[in-house]
């Protein structure tokens, strides 16, 4: 009789939610869910993505030289640092397959990305949460949790669901204080989006326990390519490239992320419009009552008077054909994560918002 079961902590590994793209019902909706650029991403990129349709019989780079030359010029960093994935993703997960197994740990915090839970149930290891403060990361409760079973700490910096961020500063105490075993790693996914922020790069070239990752699906707009990239040290990245697949990145994913990334232009006015109308939005949802922190992201996450309230607006958002994002999933019932959209759309949403709240008193 067979007798096929996977290794242990696959089956404790919930399957991953992402945001809703659809309605019933409805044949245009506004997706506010997954944290979108909203203005796509670079013409240059767009143009990279027809041009590279000619190659699609060849195998593509598995170096991905030029993609990390590329990013190497941009961040000033040695190419040789540098691996790239299938987004941000594909690094967490190789992290946590090269670096934890059984009878290991991995800390990350009680608001963190729901993949390094997964990611390190997958690779046999332990996830060890960790409590925030005030919704953010607390670097003395993160250095209390850690033991000699502690291999890998997660932190998403500037935070995803939260918006919220650490300093440099507390950075580097971690860094200092983590047991020498301990691989800290920074999630940049939203790094663009924070003034004077480097997400952690300097850091990364004065130390040997910091590894850093980044992702095109947010800032440039490349959600639909799945392109990320990580930088550490070089003993780190021999690790990581000797359990990455040799052709994870496909002809297309690696010409529009270096299209995309070379037009720093197009970036720098996402950046500026995003910010502009986020500081606008999160000031709206302040004036109709309800508690919103500051976010150093492209989201922003307003706190209910309770889970019944949340879940109530956002039925009635959808059912003005708003998609946002529920929470319960990361400790935060009582919270909607918005995605940043363009001003005329997040006006909309603020009225339609405001117009739900009146009717609960």
């Amino acid at each position: 009789m067979v007798n096929i079961e996977p290794k242990p902590g696959i089956m404790k590994i919930d399957l991953y939610e992402g945001g809703v793209s659809q309605l019933d019902g409805q044949d245009e909706v506004v997706k506010l869910s997954s944290n979108e650029n909203p203005y796509g991403p670079s013409p240059k990129a767009v143009k990279a993505y027809s041009i590279s349709g000619k190659d699609l019989h060849r195998y593509p780079s598995m170096s991905h030289e030029q993609l990390r030359e590329a990013i190497s010029i941009i961040f000033d960093l040695t190419p040789e640092n540098i691996i790239c994935g299938v987004g941000s993703d594909e690094i967490i997960s190789l992290l946590c397959q090269t670096f934890s197994g059984q009878g290991d740990e991995v800390i990350y915090t009680e608001h963190g990305f729901a993949m390094y839970k997964i990611s390190a149930l997958a690779a046999g290891a332990t996830p060890v949460v960790v409590r925030e403060k005030n919704r953010t990361a607390d670097i003395d409760n993160i250095i209390k949790t850690c033991s000699e079973k502690t291999k890998l700490v997660f932190i998403a910096n500037p935070n995803n669901p939260t918006g919220t961020m650490i300093t440099l500063k507390e950075i580097q105490k971690l860094a200092v204080k983590i047991p020498k075993q301990t691989l800290l790693v920074l999630d940049g996914a939203y790094a663009e989006y924070v003034d004077n922020y480097d997400g952690g790069i300097q850091l990364v070239k004065n130390t040997n326990n910091i590894f850093i990752t980044r992702t095109f699906s947010k800032i440039y707009g490349l959600g639909g390519m799945r392109v990320g990239w990580g930088f550490g040290p070089k003993p780190i990245i021999e690790a990581l490239q000797r359990v990455r697949g040799p052709f994870n990145l496909s002809v297309p994913a690696l010409a529009v992320a270096e299209a995309a990334i070379n037009d720093q232009d197009y970036v720098k006015k996402c950046k500026e419009e995003n910010n502009t109308t986020r500081d606008w939005l999160i000031s709206s949802l302040r004036k109709l009552g309800l508690d919103c922190d500051n976010s150093f992201t492209n989201f922003v996450l307003p706190r209910f008077k309770n889970q019944s309230q949340a879940e109530l607006c956002d039925q009635y958002l959808q059912s003005k054909g708003f998609i946002v994002r529920r929470v319960n999933g990361y400790n935060l019932p009582d919270a909607l994560r918005i995605t940043v959209g363009d001003r005329k759309t997040c006006e909309r949403l603020v009225s339609i918002i405001e117009k739900f709240l009146v009717g609960q008193k």
